[in-house]
């Protein structure tokens, strides 16, 4: 059979440009069908724009800590307008890039909702395409409770969005979208207080570095309430919020921020027209290689809910389009040791195993870890700790996992994602010489096992 296209995709995120635009390269036909916004959830409403609003929040701690380095500053003013404004400008920048990229690929982009209507079959904005292969892109949406009074919340896309900063802000949800969104909050001004309805926020996440970063966001003055959910919302005759917790008490808010999870975008994609299968939490079930029940339909990134990060997506879009259109060059994605990072204040850096983790799965392990006050805060008052840790396992001394807190976290973890890549052993951890003065050198100094 003569197709259209030898694959379509819908969902011009991460994942669906990295495989339109390297099977486009192999010299495949491809479609690309995309209904709000180029860049997809990382580019518009996650990743970039969250990055911005993390920078913009962090200098106000730059400016109070200037003063122990000689600066004198005036009073410092900041205006969410502005900020906002040049977020959707380089947020409008770069949907400009992703466009170019895939038309200078050869790929063709469709811009309306596409639906499944057979297993070769697409249609949008009235037309039928016929295609080989269907891949679907389509990502997350994010979710909160139906709760009375949910209507007046808002959710991680709509922040990006505000008019204005709220003044008091109850974020809600223990995973990374909350604790960062309850840092910017905060940085910029707002009063914000973080529900959680567990223990401890980040779960999954090495206890050290969610016992860690819960002491050093209290010492910032940022409101941190367990075991505490959201019973109804009610809005008040003024415009505030009303929130009823489950315990009864009453708090009251300008603003109510949900970052409690994510679902799988498949509104009105047509599913029903062809034999993909769900799992029991509603993403798409697939194979090793991508390919859902209908042979002819695919699926990767977030709408899969393996791991949800854009660089997983990116990296499974390679896999598919090498896989269909250059299998010489193909290789799986190997989804263990992904580093990681949350931009909290302080933020977090962590690949490899938790400490838990590595004992769950039967390794005997030896902790090394730090906690210090890093230099470019010995003169000033800040009392703010640094947390590096190391899971090692004790036969084979290979290191398992490195988790930090701290400045910079992210971009220190991923140099150390390429030695536990390559299997590195705490000796080569200690026969590596320091950059110093610096934080990261801490790493290759941990010389005193915590515990066994």
């Amino acid at each position: 059979m003569t197709y259209d296209f030898d694959l379509y995709v819908i969902g011009a995120g991460s994942g669906g440009v990295r495989a339109a635009r390297f099977a486009a390269g192999f010299g495949a036909r491809v479609a690309v069908a995309e209904s709000r916004y180029l860049g997809g959830t990382c580019v518009n409403v996650g990743c970039v724009p969250k990055k911005l609003l993390v920078y913009g929040a962090h200098f106000a701690d730059e400016f109070e800590l200037s003063a122990g380095f000689g600066w004198s500053l005036g009073e410092a003013r900041f205006d969410w307008a502005t900020l906002i404004a040049n977020k959707d400008r380089e947020i409008t920048r770069l949907n400009d890039i992703y466009r170019n990229l895939l038309s200078n690929s050869g790929a063709t982009l469709h811009e309306g909702h596409a639906k499944i209507v057979g297993p070769h079959t697409v249609e949008i904005n009235g037309e039928r395409f016929t295609s080989k292969h269907i891949l679907i892109a389509t990502g997350g949406w994010p979710q909160a409770p139906d709760i009375p009074g949910h209507e007046h919340a808002i959710n991680s896309n709509q922040a990006f969005f505000l008019k204005t900063l709220p003044k008091r802000v109850l974020v809600v949800g223990g995973g990374y979208i909350a604790v960062e969104f309850a840092g910017i909050f905060h940085g910029l001004g707002a009063k914000t207080s973080l529900l959680y309805r567990g223990d401890l926020f980040l779960r999954g996440f090495d206890g050290a570095v969610r016992k860690h970063l819960r002491e050093e966001l209290t010492k910032r003055g940022l409101d941190l309430q367990f075991n505490a959910d959201i019973e109804r919302i009610d809005k008040q005759a003024d415009g505030s919020l009303k929130a009823t917790l489950k315990d009864g008490r009453v708090l009251e808010a300008d603003c109510v921020f949900y970052a409690t999870g994510r679902r799988p975008m498949l509104d009105n994609l047509g599913l029903n027209n062809t034999r993909v299968e769900l799992d029991d939490r509603g993403f798409i079930k697939v194979d090793e290689y991508y390919q859902t029940r209908e042979p002819s339909v695919l699926a990767l990134g977030d709408v899969i809910g393996r791991v949800q990060l854009t660089p997983v997506a990116l990296a499974e879009g390679m896999a598919v389009a090498r896989r269909l259109f250059k299998p010489e060059q193909y290789h799986p994605v190997d989804y263990n040791l992904i580093p990681t990072a949350v931009f909290s204040a302080p933020n977090i850096g962590t690949v490899g195993l938790t400490e838990e983790a590595a004992r769950k799965t039967g390794h005997d392990v030896v902790i090394f870890e730090s906690r210090f006050r890093p230099m470019k805060l010995s003169l000033t008052e800040c009392q703010e700790r640094t947390l590096m840790k190391l899971v090692v396992d004790a036969k084979t001394d290979k290191v398992l996992g490195c988790h930090m807190v701290g400045p910079d976290a992210g971009e220190i973890i991923q140099g150390l994602a390429i030695a536990l890549k390559a299997g590195a052993t705490k000796r080569l951890f200690d026969e590596t010489i320091a950059v110093h003065p610096t934080s990261a050198e801490e790493f290759v100094t941990l010389r005193t096992p915590v515990a066994g």
